[in-house]
């Protein structure tokens, strides 16, 4: 099993020269927590609209993988809208926006959508590699601390 974080471009309508990178301490703690639950991780930043479909299609190879996808600009994007229904791959809907400011989503029950993380700056990623290692069953799993026995 495994998580791919998918990024969508910053522009939808042309090729953006280079993405912001996911800040390392963030990336580092999303690998650290998956590692722990025995599921690797991989990222990738899109420079375009093709290239997140691309991607996408790229990484629908095995049904138990899990996408944390932030579709940014291309959110909107019909292109988009009707691949993912055709996805075997759940995904969990990334934004990168502040609760005073949110983002528009993707539509409601648009493919294997498992929740939407939201409202938290870039650690609404940790939240949803949260909520897909729930769904994939071992979020327990790494805990370091416990109560009880």
């Amino acid at each position: 099993m495994a998580i791919f974080i998918v990024r969508g471009p910053e522009a939808c309508d042309v090729q953006v020269p280079g993405c912001r990178p996911l800040p390392g301490p963030l990336m580092t703690a999303l690998v650290l927590r998956a590692l722990d639950a025995g599921i690797s991780v991989a990222q990738r930043s899109c420079r375009s609209e093709q290239e997140l479909l691309d991607t996408l299609c790229a990484a629908d190879h095995c049904p138990g993988d899990i996408l944390l996808l932030a579709p940014a600009a291309c959110v909107h994007s019909p292109r988009l809208q009707r691949l993912l229904p055709r996805l075997h791959n759940a995904y969990v809907e990334v934004h990168e926006d502040d609760p005073h400011a949110p983002q528009a989503r993707l539509p409601a029950n648009l493919g294997h959508r498992l929740g939407v993380a939201q409202g938290y700056c870039v650690q609404s990623y940790a939240l949803a590699l949260e909520l897909a290692l729930e769904h994939l069953c071992c979020s327990d799993a790494g805990e370091r601390v416990h109560v009880g026995t």
